[in-house]
C-alpha cells in the first residue's frame, strides 16, 4: 500500500473514532464548551483587529458559531459565510443578518445572498471547522477538501475551534492539508 493510501486510511479511521466521541457528548457539555470558546474568540487580538471575517456556520455536532456570527455583525465587521458552489468548491459570501441563511448542500446553513463573493485576498481572518486537530495546528476536516482548497487562495489568519476532549497529539497529513495559525480550545493551556 502506498504512503498516501495509508494516510487516507488513517484519516478515515480517525474520523470514525472522533465522530463516535462527538456522538457521546452531552448537550450540557457542548453548551459549556461553546460558551468558553466564544469568550476565548472575543478575547483574541486577531479577532478584534480583523475587518472581514470568514466564519462557518456550525452544524450538528460542531461548535455553535452563531454567537460568533452575531458578534461579528454587531461590531460592524464584514461577515462572510461559506457556500458550496460545486463539488469540493466553496466561496465566501457576505451577509448582514443571520436571516440571510438557509439550509443548503448537506443541510448546512448557507447565505442566500445574491451579492458577489468576497475575494480571499480581502479576508483578514477565517474560522475553519474541524472534526479534530492537534495543538500544533494540524487539522482533520470532514474529507471533502473544501477548506484546504479555499485556504490556499490567500494569506489570511486561519483559526480552528476544537473542544479539548477532541484534541489529538498528532494527525496524519497529506501534502494538500493546510495547517492552522491558531487552535482555540475551551481550555487556556491547550491553545496554539
Amino acid at each position: 500500500m502506498e504512503t498516501m493510501d495509508i494516510i487516507k486510511k488513517q484519516k478515515q479511521e480517525l474520523r470514525k473514532v472522533i465522530k463516535e466521541k462527538i456522538a457521546l457528548l452531552s448537550v450540557d457539555e457542548c453548551q459549556a464548551s461553546d460558551a468558553l470558546l466564544y469568550e476565548r474568540v472575543l478575547a483574541l487580538p486577531e479577532f478584534r483587529n480583523a475587518n472581514t471575517i470568514f466564519c462557518y456556520v456550525g452544524a450538528e455536532g460542531e461548535i455553535n458559531t452563531l454567537p460568533i456570527l452575531q458578534e461579528i455583525l454587531a461590531t460592524g465587521k464584514i461577515l462572510a459565510v461559506p457556500k458550496c458552489i460545486s463539488k469540493g468548491v466553496m466561496n465566501a459570501y457576505p451577509i448582514r443578518s443571520l436571516t440571510e441563511l438557509q439550509p443548503g448542500k448537506y443541510g448546512i446553513l448557507e447565505p442566500i445572498s445574491s451579492e458577489p463573493a468576497i475575494e480571499p485576498a480581502n479576508i483578514d481572518l477565517c474560522f475553519v471547522p474541524c472534526l479534530t486537530c492537534s495543538k500544533d495546528g494540524k487539522r482533520l476536516g470532514y474529507g471533502g477538501g473544501y477548506y484546504d482548497r479555499y485556504l490556499t487562495q490567500a494569506d489570511f489568519i486561519k483559526i480552528t475551534l476544537c473542544r479539548t476532549n477532541l484534541l489529538v497529539d498528532d494527525l496524519p497529513v497529506e501534502e494538500h492539508d493546510v495547517r492552522m495559525d491558531l487552535v482555540i480550545t475551551d481550555h487556556v493551556q491547550d491553545s496554539l
